[in-house]
């Protein structure tokens, strides 16, 4: 037993090594776009913790998800905030999975590349969005009569910039067209639904995100427009930042690494291409047909038959 133990952690620590190599191979091609991403995550949070000094509290808005679905209370927000977190934290625990498992489709890297170029371009339009128009926050630390509900004028650039974190991110007012917590979830479950493989968990991802919508509106932490507008909003994204970049490399059935070829690469691929075909040679080698001269012509098997088929009707 103890032999069959160590031989597995022995493969388990191979296995760990090679995709860290590999992965920090790509990373050192991808750096730009993960630091860019991961920058705009705490500009999100200062535009965020911006608007929350633009905030004042009034009535709460005529919302028809109020009237459907009974208010949960104070006392049990947490039961949205503990489902979002573990639909975050299961994500992120997915995504380094090719360390761990032999079976593996995805690179960590070029995943979360294409996960914070999602969540980029959904907040940029939240931003505009919640400035666009403040409106009076549902939640209860954004009500009237709250110590939160406005904040004061800041002392310092300083004070500003460190957001009073952690505090200033979980009791936020004012950033609510469109829901942000809804913009992780859908971010998530579309890269699943994409690059995963396990049928039934793209089923419980969506059901899920259809749940957590009614917990939010239920615990007053948005108006229902701020939910529905982040559906069809981060769909569109996805769909539409999807076909602009590239696809994601395939590892299924234990692929050799294929990456995708940086701008230098494929210059060279190019020339190299274009160098065949002023020698009259094919790009593709599997396009290496034999060829026939007729009258002056160069034909191939294809046109051959053609051909001879003209000849005889001309005889």
């Amino acid at each position: 037993m103890s032999l069959y133990i160590g031989r597995e952690a022995s493969k388990l620590w191979k296995r760990i090594c090679a995709e860290t190599t590999t992965e920090i191979n790509l990373l050192a091609d991808n750096w730009k776009y993960i630091l860019g991403g991961l920058i705009f995550q705490y500009i999100h949070g200062l535009a965020a913790r911006g608007v929350h000094y633009l905030h004042r509290p009034g009535p709460i808005l005529q919302d028809v998800g109020f009237f459907l679905l009974p208010e949960l209370g104070q006392d049990k927000a947490y039961i949205s905030e503990t489902l979002f977190t573990t639909v975050f934290l299961s994500f992120v625990v997915w995504t380094f999975h090719p360390f761990i498992l032999k079976s593996k489709k995805i690179y960590t890297v070029l995943v979360w590349c294409r996960v914070l170029a999602f969540l980029v371009a959904s907040q940029f339009l939240r931003i505009i969005t919640f400035y666009s128009t403040q409106l009076p926050g549902p939640n209860y630390h954004c009500r009237e009569g709250s110590k939160l509900a406005r904040l004061p004028h800041p002392q310092s650039l300083f004070e500003v910039l460190l957001m009073n974190f952690p505090r200033g991110i979980t009791h936020g007012c004012g950033d609510l067209i469109f829901s942000s917590h809804m913009i992780f979830t859908l971010v998530f479950v579309l890269t699943y639904q994409k690059c995963g493989t396990k049928r039934c968990i793209k089923q419980l991802g969506w059901l899920i995100a259809v749940v957590l919508s009614f917990l939010i509106i239920a615990s007053r932490k948005h108006y229902t427009v701020d939910v529905v507008v982040a559906w069809y909003t981060v769909n569109l994204v996805v769909f539409f930042l999807d076909k602009k970049l590239p696809e994601l490399p395939d590892r299924t059935g234990g692929a050799s690494l294929l990456l995708p070829l940086s701008n230098k690469d494929k210059d060279s691929k190019t020339r190299e291409e274009n160098h065949k075909l002023l020698n009259g040679n094919s790009v593709d080698p599997a396009d290496w047909r034999q060829r026939t001269q007729v009258n002056g012509k160069i034909l191939d098997d294809a046109n051959l038959v053609h051909a001879d088929a003209t000849s005889m009707n001309g005889a």
